[in-house]
């Protein structure tokens, strides 16, 4: 799943659909799962169906109020479907539930694209250093620290954040940052033009 999710591939539709046979199988045998519920969301997020993962997020939280992760991916997948502005309250919640969890990293890099999507560039940044703070190992975060710093103007930081991110994870592109969508909403893949547009700046490479 996480293979698919953040760009280490260019077969993710197969990593995602053996992602989602070996929960299907997973929760044909224990249904109330929480874990399982969530992951299975999270798979019908990263393949164009996010209200489908809303949906799984949901039962998960319904099975166990306190799954953290499950608010986080609300916010995560209202994002897929054009409701960007209402992501970070979802995160917050996350954050309030578990705030030294070993994810929260993830949720704040959510918080952060959201915003760099709906052009708050500088509180996309200070979401991303957080994130970046959490854990210097997630290449996204920097990738995305470099498209909001690029908007703000600052050039240096901005080649800088791609560069770690690229040390990190050397097979991202550009090209496959794009044909990786998680979703044809079109209010999305609009706002998404920003991070290509502040990618290229930052130095990032095409293919």
């Amino acid at each position: 799943m996480f293979l698919s999710a953040f760009f280490f591939t260019d077969d993710r539709a197969a990593r995602a659909a053996a992602a989602e046979a070996a929960l299907t199988q997973v929760l044909s045998l224990a249904p109330n799962h929480a874990s399982g519920q969530y992951l299975l969301g999270y798979v019908y997020m990263i393949t164009n169906r996010a209200a489908e993962g809303i949906t799984k997020y949901e039962h998960a939280l319904a099975l166990d109020r306190n799954l953290a992760a499950a608010h986080a991916m609300i916010g995560n997948a209202k994002y897929f479907i054009g409701r960007a502005e209402e992501t970070e309250s979802h995160v917050l919640e996350a954050l309030r539930l578990s705030p030294r969890d070993t994810d929260a990293y993830r949720w704040m890099n959510t918080a952060g694209y959201a915003k760099l999507s709906l052009g708050r560039d500088e509180e996309a940044a200070v979401w991303l250093l957080r994130s970046i703070d959490a854990n210097r190992n997630h290449a996204l975060s920097h990738f995305i620290l470099a498209a909001a710093q690029a908007h703000l103007g600052r050039m240096s930081e901005a080649q800088a954040a791609a560069k770690v991110g690229l040390r990190l994870n050397p097979t991202f592109t550009l090209r496959r940052f794009r044909v990786s969508a998680f979703s044809d909403n079109p209010t999305y893949l609009a706002r998404r033009e920003r991070f290509y547009d502040g990618m290229r700046k930052a130095g990032l490479p095409e293919e």
